[in-house]
């Protein structure tokens, strides 16, 4: 099941936790709703991976925050690195492929890349 982030939660469990994801939502939103039984089925076979949610009708300050621009929005976290970031529901296979890709990457090439990219901006 998802653990529901909120102003008071979502830094800890971004910062305790290597992959964090989270799906920006509302009870409004048709695809939101299609998506969610995907997101929680695929969330009980990755014990060791953090699956959330952000209701972001309830807390439109985090949709915000995160520049949300359209929901369903899936974030992924790893090492408190945003790695990923699309609009959109996943079909099933593709959530386990994105999984993978996150679960594969070398976290300090990613560190790397990082710092080249804010030396070239300063």
């Amino acid at each position: 099941m998802a653990l529901d982030l909120t102003p008071d939660n979502i830094e800890s469990t971004i910062t305790d936790n290597d992959i964090v994801i989270i799906d920006f939502w509302a009870p409004w939103c048709g695809p939101c709703k299609s998506f969610g039984p995907v997101y929680d089925k695929v969330s009980e076979e990755y014990p060791d991976i953090v699956f959330s949610k952000v209701n972001t009708e309830e807390q439109q300050q985090l949709g915000a925050e995160f520049n949300i621009r359209s929901i369903p929005t899936l974030m992924v976290f790893r090492e408190q690195i945003i790695v990923f970031s699309q609009a959109g529901a996943l079909p099933e296979s593709a959530l386990h492929q994105l999984i993978g890709q996150v679960k594969e990457l070398d976290m300090d090439n990613v560190r790397e890349e990082i710092a080249k990219q804010q030396a070239q901006q300063g």
